[in-house]
């Protein structure tokens, strides 16, 4: 699921939309929101499964107060904030985004173990085809129960817990229930994980952006 002191920015891609009312978020339980990859990816990050929001809206980490998309732009794996109706940007930053599970909740609390050990399968297998330099996965408490590792703390994993021989950085929930952390502290962990993994974003961000004029998609179903 998905800088205090300082003023927000609106995303390019992020006019001002409708919010879906209670039936609308009810009947999102029923649908799942599609992986972003792409070839040679630097960072595969991995949310927990699709909150009601954004499986209504059809992108990942989308519902408000969310901090992936902030903490991506503070920690310059971005070269401006992207909306999440941007997502389809984020390949060609090297950058993916799946989940461990596809079944909208409201809370990532509602998720079954079973659920979550079948998810932590179903993502090695991904990670076979796909062979990102690192796996970020986005939740601790979620990352133990999927890969049975009940004292794995947010950061760099030990290198015999890789994925399909892909080395795991676990990091902070972004969610805005998730009060233990800032966008800044998030962001904080992004770096140190980019840093260790010989990943300098900004240069990819700058060249990326400039071939594919970062032109945003349109919302689908949502209203402006």
């Amino acid at each position: 699921m998905t800088g205090h002191g300082q003023a927000r920015r609106r995303p390019r891609g992020g006019t001002r939309r409708r919010r879906p009312d209670a039936a609308e978020l009810a009947a999102a339980r029923a649908r799942t929101v599609p992986d972003v990859l792409g070839p040679d990816l630097d960072v595969l990050f991995c949310g927990i499964n699709p909150g009601l929001y954004s499986a209504w809206s059809g992108h990942h980490f989308a519902r408000p107060g969310n901090r992936f998309w902030p903490a991506l732009h503070a920690a310059s794996l971005t070269p401006r904030l992207l909306a999440p109706q941007e997502q389809h940007l984020l390949p060609g930053l090297g950058l993916g985004i799946t989940n461990l599970v596809d079944r909208a909740t409201a809370r990532a609390d509602e998720l079954t173990r079973e659920e979550l050990r079948a998810g932590g399968r179903a993502l090695a297998a991904k990670l076979r085809v796909h062979r990102p330099r690192v796996l970020a996965v986005l939740g601790v408490t979620a990352y133990r129960q999927a890969f049975a590792r009940p004292r794995a703390r947010i950061g760099p994993q030990p290198p015999e817990d890789a994925v399909a021989e892909v080395p795991v950085w676990v990091l902070p929930n972004p969610s805005g229930l998730n009060a233990h952390w800032t966008t800044r502290g998030i962001a904080a962990e992004l770096r140190r994980m980019c840093a260790a993994h010989g990943i300098a974003p900004a240069a990819r961000t700058r060249q990326s952006f400039s071939e594919q004029g970062a032109a945003p998609p349109p919302l689908g179903g949502e209203s402006a």
